[in-house]
């Protein structure tokens, strides 16, 4: 089994002023560096083999955190970047609104508000092709994904057997810097696992690796 955990990154100004980011480039604040420690602490028991990351700044700086405490190399990924807003970057949602009243009206009922930028179903597709390429090369792996909530999002619909238009009419974005797990088996995302699951899902790891291990290698051949 191969185990993908995934981490929202740290408290941006943007994020605290609940504006929308996209692709602009903003930074952590104090508080989304702490929370990048923090994540960094979370995790220092579990032995990552790799750490993955959007290549934007926010996401960039928090996985920085946790690559440097386990002492493994960061890979960044324009893949796994947010979904693309375009007109909507940084504005507030009473600004959205003002502005675009149908397409607020369309995301508000789960859908991609913006004219320009990217659809969900476009950041998803995108989103989903780099973490299965990534679960195949890291096949049998524990790794962690520092991404965005939109593309969170669409793995644990993924996870879920759901289209991410559907899985954000029932589920909020995650919390910055909150860590969730999904599990890869023959290909497929197959389970989610909330934070309050994960250690117990990595234990079950664990007793598998434990379990292999112990096996007889296989005759060449």
């Amino acid at each position: 089994m191969t185990t993908l955990l995934l981490a929202r990154h740290g408290e941006t100004d943007w994020n605290r002023a609940r504006r929308w980011q996209g692709h602009a480039d903003r930074p952590l604040t104090e508080r989304g560096r702490a929370q990048a420690a923090e994540l960094a602490e979370r995790l220092a028991d579990i032995a990552l083999d790799a750490v993955y990351s959007s290549d934007l700044r926010r996401a960039r700086e928090t996985a920085e955190a946790v690559a440097q405490a386990q002492g493994v190399d960061l890979v960044q990924l324009a893949e796994l970047r947010e979904v693309s807003v375009g007109s909507w970057e940084g504005l507030t949602r009473v600004e959205a609104e003002t502005r675009f009243p149908e397409g607020f009206r369309r995301w508000l009922a789960g859908g991609t508000g913006w004219e320009d930028g990217e659809t969900y179903a476009e950041m998803s597709k995108r989103v989903l092709v780099a973490v299965q390429r990534i679960a195949s090369e890291r096949e049998g792996n524990r790794f962690l994904i520092v991404s965005h909530g939109g593309p969170i999002r669409a793995i644990h619909g993924a996870a879920l057997g759901m289209e991410v238009e559907a899985y954000r009419r029932i589920r909020p974005v995650e919390p910055n810097a909150r860590l969730s797990a999904v599990c890869v088996e023959d290909g497929r995302l197959t389970e989610l696992c909330p934070a309050g699951r994960i250690d117990e899902l990595l234990a079950r790891d664990q007793e598998e690796r434990r379990k292999a291990a112990a096996q007889p290698p296989s005759p060449a051949g």
